[in-house]
């Protein structure tokens, strides 16, 4: 099975597709075109379809059929989440609804005046959430800690569609100077957001049961938030249509001496929502190691 190499599927490339098919023709227009761009996976892309079949079949203990088919629901849902982040961009965010659960935690945080961690996770469409925390309180700004570069390049693509962001990305270095650009935007009263559901080969990791079998996440985020001693939240944007979204925000357990509770808490909150909406897992790698 594949196994990842720090670059989400979400290409530039496909982000310009997308955009395209959205100026001539509009979102149901290429929601359309996207059942082909997802059969194109589904049918060739075989690496990742064993991560993801296993994931269904093993993991969600789905019949055969069915987890074929959600593999193709899979590819299908993921595109769906880049079209919607386009259109969001191009400025058309009326075209979807959304409600918050859990939103006061996010104000409490910034009304403390320290910031805050975000720790969210590859499913569903976390990059929206800066344009629908904007109808609740413009003053919140997310700096982007990543691992995939052209996470900045794609933002700034989508930014001369129309919309200008105010998120910031930045890397992960080797020299820890993003330890230093996450306290000085904390000290803006800022949010950081890290996801906490995957490692690079060779990084400092933690162990736990994840869905009935042992997997690995990486230790930096839970090791770094629980240093901070600022409010760790952990936030998901999740599509329940087509046109409706809901963002989740759920305070998390933090222990500054011990950052396993802080891990623990997130793998259970993980595993609930993952069992909430199993087709927006968008983990499209050997993610239980069975390759070893």
């Amino acid at each position: 099975m594949a196994k990842w190499t720090g670059q989400s599927k979400g290409s530039l490339l496909g982000y310009k597709i997308f955009a395209f098919l959205i100026k001539k023709g509009g979102l149901l227009p290429a929601y359309f075109v996207l059942r082909f761009v997802a059969l194109y996976y589904f049918l060739f892309s075989w690496k990742s379809n064993k991560a993801i079949f296993y994931y269904f079949r093993k993991r969600m203990a789905y019949n055969l059929w069915k987890s074929i088919c959600s593999v193709y629901k899979s590819y299908y849902v993921f595109g769906q989440t880049l079209i919607d982040r386009v259109v969001i961009s191009m400025g058309m965010i009326k075209k979807f609804t959304y409600e918050f659960d859990g939103i006061d935690n996010v104000f409490e945080a910034l009304n403390s005046g320290s910031g805050g961690i975000f720790i969210s996770a590859h499913v569903g469409n976390f990059e929206i959430s800066e344009y629908f925390f904007e109808d609740g309180h413009k003053d919140i700004i997310i700096n982007v800690l990543t691992t995939d570069l052209e996470r900045e390049n794609i933002k700034n693509y989508l930014e001369s569609l129309s919309i200008q962001s105010k998120a910031k990305y930045f890397a992960l270095s080797n020299d820890l100077s993003h330890v230093f650009t996450m306290h000085e935007a904390l000290s803006r009263n800022e949010f950081i957001c890290v996801t906490g559901d995957r490692y690079i080969d060779g990084s400092k990791y933690f162990e736990s049961q994840f869905l009935g079998e042992v997997a690995r996440f990486p230790a930096g985020p839970f090791m770094i938030a629980s240093k901070l001693r600022v409010p760790v939240i952990f936030v998901y944007v999740m599509k329940d249509s087509n046109s409706h979204y809901h963002l989740y925000g759920r305070r998390a357990t933090v222990d500054p001496k011990n950052p396993k509770v802080l891990f623990y808490s997130y793998v259970e909150n993980l595993t609930w929502l993952i069992n909430k909406y199993p087709h927006q897992w968008f983990n499209y790698f050997d993610f239980w190691n069975k390759e070893e």
